[in-house]
């Protein structure tokens, strides 16, 4: 046989094995909202994973208003008919995207990958509809994280601290020497984030269930709510006059850079500071926002996959979701993203010490019952209740609205509403 045609063959044997690799691989397009430095190069561990076992991803990131642009273009995806092969979806929401009927069942990859006995029950109930599983859960955030800048506290001769008290006295301090005490971003979602906070290490934990999870009129209009609301007011002051409209990026950078003292942010914030190559502990310090040391407000990132005809699309959703759920994933993922794997018994090795205390304080949380879902990040309510929420704190914390007016208003608005 002349070499000539051995080549051709040997060119043609490959190429076929190309097609045939290929043809076995699905595409999976994928809607999220992980834009940032951190998030991105979080993201980007799961395509690659995905990739390597020959499926293509199509990225659909949709940046902006920590998921509400988001679920827009989703919505109006799905109404056309032609929603992505997966979708990042949280809390509530995936019980109404059940409802619609359009979500593919994961109970042959759960079972194999024997999810019911590696989430915790606080976890995989979210993720199931009419106890089948729809979605994969990705990973545990805490909210009620205080990100500081220790240089910026010693230049000021001020404390980190760790009640609100103690908050107004730093924050005057920092001022006075030329600092900006909050990095904050004026956007709505933002806004919720430090008035939950508020509400969490001022109400407690009892308090904070029954005014934003079970949206109670008596809890929502209180001494207790208005109280809330006066320091969550009182920290405009102590932010600066480019805050409205800012990226929470972009004020964790503030923080990083040296120009604000504090950021309150959920743990994703520090998936910021190491990208950008800080040590925690050195050049940054994570603390518990000030009066919820020991409880857990939590975020958990998610993805619900939608029915596909096409059999290998089907394929690379299963596998997606396999790999979400492998130790792999959850430990380099996490690291990189700032949280916590959502998967039980994983090497605390590769963690930091912030991530430890996450781990610690999630696990006592669990079990004290200040273990909470996040109603700003759409763990906790119907999307209906938390667009109430979040128009009244907002225009409250824009506006001269007293604070009794405000407590009024929320518990109104939200039981028209339900």
């Amino acid at each position: 046989m002349k070499p000539g045609f051995i080549r051709l063959v040997a060119i043609f044997s490959m190429l076929f094995a190309m097609f045939v690799s290929a043809s076995f691989g699905g595409e999976v397009e994928v809607l999220h909202w992980w834009t940032s430095g951190g998030e991105a190069k979080s993201v980007g561990v799961l395509k690659q994973l995905l990739e390597a076992e020959g499926h293509t991803w199509k990225d659909f990131a949709v940046a902006g208003g920590g998921g509400d642009t988001a679920m827009t273009v989703l919505r109006s995806r799905a109404v056309s008919g032609n929603p992505p092969t997966a979708a990042q979806v949280k809390g509530p929401q995936i019980q109404q995207w059940g409802d619609e009927g359009v979500l593919a069942n994961l109970d042959d990859v759960a079972k194999k990958g024997d999810w019911d006995r590696l989430l915790p029950a606080v976890v995989s109930d979210v993720m199931k509809y009419k106890g089948h599983y729809v979605a994969v859960p990705v990973n545990v955030h805490r909210i009620n994280w205080m990100w500081c800048n220790p240089d910026v506290f010693r230049k000021a001769g001020a404390t980190i601290p760790t009640t609100w008290e103690q908050f107004s006295v730093a924050a005057e301090k920092i001022k006075k020497a030329g600092f900006i005490p909050v990095a904050f971003g004026g956007q709505a979602w933002q806004e919720a984030t430090v008035f939950e906070t508020i509400v969490l290490g001022i109400g407690g934990a009892a308090f904070f269930r029954k005014a934003l999870i079970e949206a109670d009129s008596a809890a929502l209009n209180s001494e207790v709510m208005v109280k809330c609301l006066t320091i969550f007011k009182n920290i405009k002051q102590y932010t600066d006059k480019d805050a409205p409209g800012r990226d929470w990026n972009l004020a964790t950078a503030m923080v990083i850079q040296g120009k604000a003292a504090m950021q309150f942010m959920g743990d994703w914030a520090k998936g910021e500071f190491t990208a950008a190559g800080k040590a925690p502990g050195v050049d940054f310090i994570a603390a518990p926002a000030p009066e919820t040391s020991g409880a857990f407000l939590f975020n958990i990132d998610s993805f619900i996959m939608f029915n596909v005809k096409n059999k290998d699309a089907q394929a690379a959703q299963k596998s997606m979701a396999r790999l979400i759920m492998e130790p792999k994933f959850q430990e380099v993922f996490n690291v990189n993203k700032g949280s916590i794997p959502v998967r039980l018994g994983m090497s605390r090795a590769a963690f930091d010490d912030a991530a430890l205390r996450a781990f610690d304080e999630f696990a006592s949380a669990a079990a004290s019952g200040a273990l909470l879902p996040s109603m700003a990040h759409e763990m906790a309510v119907f999307p209906a209740i938390r667009g109430a929420i979040f128009d009244v704190v907002t225009n409250f914390y824009n506006s001269d609205m007293p604070p009794e007016e405000a407590a009024k208003k929320l518990a109104q608005d939200v039981k028209d509403a339900m």
